[in-house]
């Protein structure tokens, strides 16, 4: 099964591409394709954000797309960073900057309120418009100042629950395991073999 993942986060694609390694599922980039393209993610929620990414490339390609919009709910933010994740900040900032902007605004929370989840919503569209989605969630708190310097984006503040290690530190295998994105692109391959 040959499926294109509308990204252009490497880290994404490395992670998605890992994750599937030995089953039947093909995962081909953007950048494999030698495309770029930008879709505007204006939707309320990671479902809408992923539907809207994964219909506008399928609908462009008329090849089956999937796409995930994914991001940090700390509860002490009311849910922030959320769907602006990536936008965190405002535009132009690099991921470090966004990191420590929310170290920053966190540094007076409590331990015990610092609790945080990071979410995955993935989507699949045919090109004829039907489409699939998962949904894949790992709890955990943020920890006062970054560790390791694996993974991307908030990672390195990210420590899951039951682990000593952030996100930023654990292996990639660990981290493939365990992941909001991994539970998602499980339950999303769980539906791809009933679909058939």
């Amino acid at each position: 099964m040959d499926i294109v993942f509308a990204s252009n986060n490497q880290g994404k694609v490395r992670e998605v591409r890992a994750m599937l390694e030995g089953s039947d599922i093909r995962i081909h980039s953007l950048a494999d394709l030698e495309l770029h393209i930008d879709v505007v993610e204006d939707g309320h929620s990671f479902i809408e954000n992923a539907l809207i990414k994964a219909s506008t490339i399928a609908g462009l390609l008329k090849r089956p797309v999937l796409a995930d919009d994914s991001g940090l709910e700390v509860d002490a933010l009311g849910g922030a960073p959320g769907v602006y994740s990536a936008r965190y900040g405002g535009p132009g900032l690099k991921d470090e900057e966004r990191l420590q902007l929310l170290l920053d605004e966190m540094k007076d929370v409590p331990d015990a309120k610092r609790t945080a989840r990071f979410v995955c919503v993935m989507a699949l569209v045919d090109p004829d418009g039907t489409n699939l989605t998962a949904r894949g969630t790992v709890e955990g708190s943020i920890i006062h100042e970054a560790q390791g310097n694996g993974g991307f984006g908030y990672d390195p503040a990210f420590l899951p629950r039951g682990y000593q290690d952030t996100f930023g530190i654990l292996p990639a295998e660990t981290k493939n395991r365990i992941s909001h994105r991994s539970m998602a692109l499980l339950k999303m391959k769980k539906l791809l073999e009933a679909r058939g």
